[in-house]
């Protein structure tokens, strides 16, 4: 299913899409040395509820994960990279954590996911790794326009990425998004430019490039959903959630400050 938003819907996606930022960045300044993963987790219910929205994970229950999901974010560290399920786990310092939060509120939806370094440990390789998932991020959504088509994206994306010396993984990647978090067209992280979906005024797309830092397979944890670099090395990955407009796109995955 593909769904085209009117302007009221569109107004209610730009309210969730701040949620959702604004709850990230929450989140991402309380995650330091010493925070355990279910404390985030239990910090995000408290303000998804706090503010009248409905996780899109508690009852999500897909034919690639043992669900339901039953908690309210996904919390990756290291080599974890997608899906990552909270557990008792205590972050250390130069731990590298992705957040990726997905709510609805007012019958719209927004997804986004942030990478950072835990604690004062800066390793080069790991900021690298999440400013190209940053830049390929830029990169597909400055080509994102009325007629652009999703290999225009894709290409855009995976141009970055494999250009900083990465491997690209398609099995999962971008997608579309409005009543529901997972819609079609499916947004692969690498691809041909004029193929796919034509974009049109009144879409939601949310586009995640995630990368790892040596190899493409990925695994499956035991807990069923957690997928995990294959050699073990670290991972990242940045996720916004865009409305396409007759100008190009908008970022609703802004928090209340970059929007002042």
């Amino acid at each position: 299913m593909i769904e085209i938003l009117n302007p009221a819907e569109l107004t209610r996606a730009k309210v969730t899409g701040t949620l959702v930022a604004d709850i990230l960045h929450t989140l991402k300044a309380r995650s330091t040395v010493g925070t355990n993963l279910l404390d985030i987790d239990r910090w995000a219910k408290a303000m998804i509820l706090e503010a009248g929205a409905t996780s899109c994970y508690v009852d999500y229950a897909p034919s690639f994960g043992r669900g339901p999901f039953g908690h309210y974010i996904c919390t990756a560290v290291n080599d974890a990279v997608l899906h990552g399920l909270p557990h008792d786990y205590t972050l250390a310092d130069g731990d590298l954590l992705t957040l990726d939060l997905a709510v609805i509120k007012d019958g719209v939806a927004a997804d986004s996911a942030i990478s950072f370094l835990v604690g004062a440990a800066r390793p080069a390789a790991s900021v690298a790794m999440i400013n190209a998932t940053e830049r390929a991020l830029a990169a597909g959504i400055a080509v994102a326009c009325p007629g652009a088509r999703i290999g225009d994206l894709s290409h855009a994306i995976g141009t970055v990425l494999t250009e900083a010396g990465y491997p690209v993984n398609t099995e999962f990647g971008g997608h579309g998004i409005g009543s529901t978090m997972h819609q079609d067209p499916h947004i692969a992280n690498t691809g041909r430019p004029g193929r796919g979906y034509k974009l049109r005024p009144g879409l939601l797309l949310a586009l995640e490039p995630w990368v790892m830092a040596d190899t493409a397979q990925l695994v499956t944890d035991p807990d069923g959903w957690t997928l995990r670099s294959a050699t073990g090395c670290r991972t990242a990955h940045s996720e916004h959630t865009i409305a396409i407009t007759a100008d190009g796109a908008e970022i609703l995955t802004l928090p209340s400050a970059a929007r002042q």
